[in-house]
């Protein structure tokens, strides 16, 4: 009972990010395939992607429990990829956490921190390829935009 009090809490005081609808609409435009890897218990993890608005838009859910090894361990990064059938070479991360940047950087994968509740020092520290403050951040639009432009001929 207490966890599920706490998530109800949690799923209350929750707040989208700055330009969170704006990346969405670029990534649902791109057609990319996207997956949430995830640290948290399943039944927290579907009701915060339900509270922001996201039910329906990631084609997996990985769950870090539910891999051999969870993060910081690059197993949670490595399923989604083989779930999602995409290149390490086609992938990128937004991750909020250190353990998460460490899945992600040792999973081979381009990862963005996101500088949110870390301070900046230890995301960059865990390797994280630069750090943004929200998805409004020019930083993120200025390497979406070179994606963008690397596959249009």
């Amino acid at each position: 009972m207490y966890s599920h009090c706490t998530y109800r809490l949690a799923s209350e005081q929750l707040k989208a990010l700055n330009g969170l609808d704006k990346v969405k609409k670029w990534v649902e435009d791109c057609g990319l395939k996207r997956a949430a890897v995830t640290n948290s218990p399943r039944a927290n993890a579907e009701l915060m992607i339900t509270k922001l608005g996201l039910s329906g838009f990631f084609d997996a859910i990985i769950i870090g429990d539910e891999c051999e090894r969870a993060k910081p361990c690059p197993d949670p990064y490595l399923k989604a990829i083989e779930i999602l059938n995409v290149s390490k070479d086609h992938t990128f991360v937004l991750e909020d956490s250190v353990s998460g940047i460490k899945a992600g950087v040792a999973a081979g994968l381009h990862v963005v921190g996101l500088a949110t509740r870390n301070p900046e020092r230890l995301l960059l520290d865990a390797k994280a390829s630069f750090i943004i403050k929200d998805y409004e951040d020019p930083k993120l639009w200025a390497a979406l935009e070179e994606l963008d432009m690397k596959k249009d001929p």
